[in-house]
């Protein structure tokens, strides 16, 4: 036994406390390609377990790499030093829902999806949805200020951040914002932890945001001939003075992937699709949604699939999911950038990618969030562990970001920069930026261990 396990188990429960094989690889590993084997694993149970963590880390030095679901895309948990994988999973408590307040309570192991079906049981509703909401937790969410379709119309994880319950570095609990919907009291000390990938402190509970549900929702599936279409429709939509709640789409090898998977007759045609989705009052959306078929139509949409309510909605957002499906099924390795342009930009981002596909030989496939500009950029890697085809693929990532800058745009919208993106951090900010950031790190973790070796280092 290592003197590191022995002094935890003397100062929290040996019940969670592990240095177990099995437990000591899944805390190694998030969804992207590095590993990190932690020297033990702390299953912390609450607030205080954190604390004295923490107190004895600062003590001794010991680095600290905070996991929530663990289901990450650029290595943000992942414990690159060694030290303690403090895993806050089983903090999964929604201490409190109160509508009157327009705010929840929960702790940080709460899984997204089950949140929002708290919510919605009372009417309510927290809207930012990731993709892996059925999986991922909201102190993931609230460590990469997450996002998902509806931040279109809805806006993003800060957006719904009222307070936080955090721990230091040095094992201090500091109380953030509050439950009130206007605070302007000293700094947002609250926005500036959400984001911040581990590296400031450890969020023990969240006060939230929840708004009234609206009473339904319905979409538009539309099929155009090519990207160019499909993106000028987006700009169509947004110009006639309409907000949907998301506005998805889709290029020709993301569609060509999910016909090979799902068959040919399940798809629509063209070579791009748009989800186009709305909510509110249900007379409202009714005429809303018609009214957009036909605007679509007009637009010269091959083919325009309506979900009147819910139920038929969710038919399309399978659809939506099945595009990852799809992919993976080509049997590539999907190397998923988040990346963000201007809106304006979508059609020569799609353009951009064609002539780096060309270029490597690396199929390149971008479906998402339109809306906002965010539109995963999946380079498909036919062996990503051979030496010769990684820096064929690093080089293309490098042309990809520098081109995205170039554009006014950003390298990740969502899933963080972690260690994936950690090469470009400092081209992203620029040289004074990057200082100001470590200058914040070291001013709230003097010595360095919260989540070390990952972008700031």
């Amino acid at each position: 036994m290592s003197i590191l396990y022995e002094d935890l188990c003397s100062i929290i429960s040996p019940k969670i406390v592990t240095i177990a094989k099995d437990v000591m690889e899944k805390h190694a590993i998030d969804r992207w390609y590095a590993s990190g084997m932690p020297d033990v694993v702390v299953l912390a149970q609450n607030t205080e377990d954190v604390v004295a963590v923490m107190q004895y880390a600062d003590k001794h030095e010991i680095p600290v790499y905070t996991r929530g679901a663990g289901v990450g895309y650029v290595g943000g948990c992942v414990p690159v030093n060694g030290g303690i994988a403090l895993s806050v999973a089983e903090m999964k408590d929604i201490v409190e829902l109160n509508p009157a307040d327009g705010c929840v309570v929960v702790q940080p192991g709460v899984i997204t999806g089950d949140l929002q079906d708290a919510a919605r049981a009372v009417g309510w509703y927290y809207p930012p949805d990731p993709a892996s909401l059925k999986e991922c937790s909201i102190g993931g969410n609230i460590a990469t200020n997450a996002g998902g379709p509806r931040c279109l119309k809805y806006g993003v994880t800060k957006q719904y951040v009222l307070g936080l319950k955090v721990v230091t570095a040095t094992g201090k609990v500091l109380n953030l914002g509050g439950r009130c919907h206007k605070n302007k009291t000293g700094f947002d000390l609250a926005t500036m932890i959400t984001g911040s990938e581990g590296m400031l402190g450890i969020i023990t509970e969240a006060t939230l945001r929840i708004i009234p549900h609206p009473e339904t929702r319905a979409m538009l599936g539309a099929s155009f001939k090519d990207f160019a279409e499909a993106a000028g429709a987006v700009q169509a939509i947004l110009n006639s003075g309409v907000l949907p709640s998301a506005l998805e789409i889709t290029d020709a090898f993301t569609l060509a992937a999910a016909r090979d998977y799902l068959g040919k007759d399940n798809l629509p045609p063209g070579d791009a699709y748009l989800m186009v989705e709305i909510d509110g009052r249900v007379s409202s959306v009714a005429t809303e949604i018609a009214s957009l078929q036909e605007f679509l139509t007009d637009l010269g949409a091959l083919r325009v699939d309506k979900a009147a309510d819910e139920v038929e909605a969710e038919k399309i957002w399978q659809l939506r999911r099945d595009f990852s499906y799809s992919l993976r099924h080509t049997g590539l390795t999907k190397l998923n950038e988040d990346i963000v342009v201007p809106r304006s930009k979508l059609v020569d981002l799609v353009n951009f990618a064609n002539e780096l596909q060309e270029e490597t030989g690396i199929p390149i496939a971008c479906f998402g969030h339109a809306g906002d500009g965010n539109i995963h950029t999946n380079l498909m890697v036919e062996n990503y562990e051979d030496p010769e085809i990684k820096a064929t693929a690093d080089n293309a990532l490098d042309k990809l970001f520098t081109w995205v800058l170039d554009q006014g745009g950003t390298i990740t919208g969502e899933h963080g920069v972690g260690l994936a993106k950690k090469r470009w951090i400092k081209q992203a900010l620029g040289e004074e930026v990057f200082t100001m950031h470590q200058t914040i790190k070291k001013a709230l973790d003097p010595k360095g261990i919260l989540n070390p070796g990952k972008f700031l280092d």
